[in-house]
């Protein structure tokens, strides 16, 4: 009994003295209040979040700048286009527009003193067999035409030749203008008009052409293939 007790004290003294040469243990740091405090204001929760913007599927207007759909020789086709937006309530109107097509050359012997001396001139060009026509209105009144040119060459030799028998004829110069209709739509309508509106008037028109320009500008469009 005695040696029972004996042994268990000697195991208590090895078991202290082994404890004490272990390392001691380390207290883990913790954050301070203030500062979880200071870091959790930047948190959300989902519930608050805005909701994500979405881009607009429309195409925002221009400021000053009308939407032209056409191209047409025809006002008939331009009043069908104009038709189909009105019945999708998208506001629209024809507009003519002239584009300036080349230049043309016209030959004509200046007005006399009066009209009887016109009169007598033209009957001596006809009866040289020459074409020619008296003018009526416009600054050249009097005057005599004998013919308008597509090339600048054949109006200089129709002056050539007249110069052979002793008229002095002039070349005046003419912009050729070629007539064609728009349907305008109004800058605020004109997100109205879509790829997709696009694609359907150009599969039963394939003539069609659309253009941005100002709204009050009368000149030829930038056309947008």
């Amino acid at each position: 009994m005695r040696w029972l007790l004996l042994l268990l004290l000697t195991l208590n003294v090895f078991y202290y003295l082994a404890h004490q040469q272990q390392a001691p243990f380390r207290v883990h740091q913790v954050a301070p209040v203030e500062g979880y405090t200071a870091s959790s204001s930047a948190l959300r929760l989902v519930t608050e979040a805005p909701p994500p913007l979405r881009e607009s599927s429309s195409r925002a207007p221009e400021p000053g700048l009308c939407l032209f759909l056409g191209g047409f020789d025809q006002e008939a086709a331009a009043r069908q286009v104009e038709q189909r937006l009105l019945s999708l309530d998208i506001k629209s109107g024809v507009q003519v527009i002239e584009t300036n097509a080349g230049t043309d050359y016209w030959v004509y012997l200046p007005p006399l003193a009066s009209r009887a001396a016109s009169l007598r001139q033209l009957r001596e060009l006809q009866s040289r067999n020459i074409d020619s026509y008296i003018v009526t209105v416009g600054d050249l009144a009097n005057g005599i035409s004998l013919g308008i040119f597509t090339q600048r060459d054949s109006a200089e030799a129709v002056v050539a030749r007249l110069r052979d028998i002793d008229y002095e004829a002039l070349i005046r110069e003419l912009p050729r203008m070629h007539r064609r209709y728009w349907v305008r739509v109004e800058p605020r309508d004109s997100h109205l008009v879509d790829e997709g509106l696009l694609e359907g008037l150009v599969s039963s028109m394939p003539a069609m052409q659309h253009a941005q320009m100002s709204c009050d500008a009368i000149a030829s469009p930038r056309v947008f293939e």
